[in-house]
C-alpha cells in the first residue's frame, strides 16, 4: 500500500482553495464508503445532492477521477480522500474495489496500451520545409531582438525602472510572432527583474547576458558542439520529439521526487518536478505544461515519494530535463546522498557552466546546512561556516526552522549562482518536504 503524508498530498493541490477544502473533507463523517488496495484508493463523499460523489485515485500512476463537477485535478474530494488515508489508513478496511473503480482502472490500462502503439510515420519532406520556414522567421526575429538589446546597453539601464510595460511586452510578442517562444519568455524574465528592489541591476544584467549569449549562439550554431547546439535550439523554443525520445533506452533507477514547483500565467500551468536518482546520483527535471480546466495534467507525481522509473534525458551538453517512459510508485527508504558543502556544489556548478554557459536553475542535495539570520536576510550555512543567501521570496523559512529547530540538516535546494531555495530536508534518513 502507498504511504502518504499530509505534506505530500497538499503539494498536489492545484490552488489554495482546493487545499483548504481538501482539509475540510478529511473527515470520516463525510464519506459514505471508502477503500484501498495495491492499485487504487476510492470513496464516496456525500455532497449536497442525493447521490454521493464517487472519488477514485490511481495510486500507481497518481491519476484522479471524481463525479463532482469540478474541473480541477485533483479536486477537493480527491485531496480529502488522500488526506484521510494519510491520517487514518486503518479505517480503509474495504479492499475489493466496486465496479466503477475497476472499470476506470481497466479503461486507463487500455489507454496506456494505445499510447505505446506505433504512430504513422510523418512526411519527412514536409517537415523539413516547415522547419526551414521557421528558422527564417526566427532569424528575422533575432535581428530585431539584437538591436533592441544593443539599444539598452547604449542607453544604459538606469532609466529602465521608469519604462512603460509595453517596452518589454512589444518585443516579447514579436518573439512569439517569430516562432521563438523561448526568447519571448527570456524577455519576460527581464521585465520581472524587480526594478524597485535594491540591487536589481546585477540579476538584470545576468539575465541580459544570458539572453545575448543565446541569440549569439544561434547565429553561430554550426560552430558549436552538437549537444550545445541542442541546448541553444531548446532555449530558442524549438521542440524535441518526445516520440523519438521514448524510443531511446533510458536510465532505470529509484528516483526520489524532491519537490514540485508550479506557476500559472494566462491559465497556462507550468509544473517542474525535481528528481534525484538513488543509485545513479543524477538529478533530473520533469517539466510539463497544460491549460487550466482543459483536461488532466499529462503526468502527476507525488512529491516526497520514490518511483522506480526509466528516464530518458533530453539531449544537452549537461542533461537535466528528462522524460519518464514508465514508472511505479514504491515504498522505499530515502537516505541522503549529495555534496558535503557549498564548495563542492560550486565546483559542480562550474563544471556545468564550462559546457553549458546558459544553464538554468538546477537541483542539488547538500549536507549539514542550517538557516542563519545575518545582515537582514536568511542564509544557509554549511559545516565550514560558508554562507549562501536564501532566495528573498522563499516563503517557507519558518517551516524549515520548525522542522529542524535551526539545527544542521541534509537539504535539497534549487537555484544557481549565489541564491538558492530549500525544497526539502532529511531527518533520520527520512525525506521531508518544505
Amino acid at each position: 500500500m502507498l504511504n502518504l503524508s499530509d505534506d505530500q498530498v497538499l503539494a498536489l493541490a492545484p490552488d489554495d482553495s482546493s487545499r483548504k477544502s481538501g482539509k475540510d473533507l478529511a473527515n470520516p463523517a463525510k464519506w459514505v464508503s471508502k477503500g484501498v488496495n495495491e492499485l487504487a484508493l476510492w470513496g464516496e463523499c456525500q455532497g449536497s445532492g442525493s447521490k454521493p460523489y464517487q472519488t477514485q485515485v490511481d495510486t500507481i500512476n497518481m491519476a484522479f477521477k471524481c463525479s463532482c463537477p469540478s474541473r480541477k485535478f485533483p479536486c477537493k474530494h480527491s485531496l480529502g480522500l488522500m488526506l484521510l488515508y494519510a491520517r487514518q489508513p486503518g479505517t480503509f478496511t474495504d479492499n475489493t474495489p466496486p465496479a466503477w473503480v475497476s472499470e476506470w482502472l481497466s479503461k486507463r490500462a487500455v489507454k496506456e496500451e494505445k499510447k505505446t502503439a506505433p504512430d504513422k510515420a510523418p512526411d519527412a519532406e514536409a517537415q523539413a520545409k516547415r522547419q526551414q520556414a521557421r528558422i527564417r522567421k526566427v532569424q528575422d526575429g533575432i535581428e530585431e531582438l539584437t538591436q533592441w538589446l544593443k539599444d539598452i546597453v547604449r542607453n544604459g539601464i538606469i532609466d529602465l525602472p521608469e519604462k512603460d510595460y509595453s517596452f518589454f511586452d512589444n518585443i516579447s510578442k514579436r518573439m512569439i510572432d517569430a516562432q521563438a517562444p523561448g526568447l519571448s519568455n527570456m524577455v519576460k524574465e527581464l521585465s520581472e527583474a524587480g526594478f524597485y528592489q535594491e540591487g536589481w541591476q546585477s540579476p538584470f544584467l545576468e539575465k541580459l547576458a544570458r539572453l545575448y549569449l543565446t541569440i549569439q549562439g544561434f547565429k553561430r550554431l554550426d560552430l558549436l558542439p552538437s549537444a550545445l547546439q541542442q541546448d541553444i535550439r531548446t532555449l530558442i523554443g524549438f521542440p524535441v520529439s518526445q516520440d523519438e525520445l521514448k524510443e531511446q533506452t533510458g536510465i532505470t533507477d529509484s528516483w526520489l521526487i524532491l519537490g514540485k514547483q508550479s506557476t500559472e500565467e494566462d491559465r497556462l500551468i507550468s509544473e517542474r518536478y525535481w528528481l534525484y536518482g538513488q543509485r545513479s546520483s543524477r538529478p533530473a527535471l520533469v517539466l510539463q505544461f497544460y491549460m487550466r480546466n482543459q483536461g488532466l495534467p499529462p503526468l502527476t507525481l507525488l512529491p516526497g515519494a520514490t518511483i522506480n522509473a526509466e528516464l530518458v534525458f533530453y539531449p544537452s551538453a549537461s542533461p537535466l530535463r528528462a522524460l519518464i517512459k514508465q514508472y511505479t510508485t514504491v515504498p522505499a527508504a530515502t537516505p541522503f546522498k549529495g555534496h558535503s558543502n557549498w564548495e563542492e556544489l560550486m565546483n559542480a556548478q562550474t563544471a556545468i557552466s564550462e559546457v553549458l554557459p546558459v544553464y538554468n536553475e538546477q537541483v542539488y542535495t547538500i549536507d549539514h546546512l542550517s538557516p542563519v539570520w545575518h545582515q537582514s536576510q536568511w542564509w544557509l550555512q554549511d559545516k565550514q561556516e560558508m554562507l549562501m543567501p536564501v532566495k528573498k521570496d522563499f516563503a517557507d523559512i519558518w517551516k524549515l526552522l520548525a522542522i529542524g529547530g535551526g539545527q544542521p540538516l541534509p537539504m535539497a535546494v534549487v537555484g544557481k549562482g549565489m541564491e538558492y531555495q530549500p525544497i526539502g530536508v532529511w531527518i533520520n534518513e527520512e525525506y521531508n518536504l518544505l
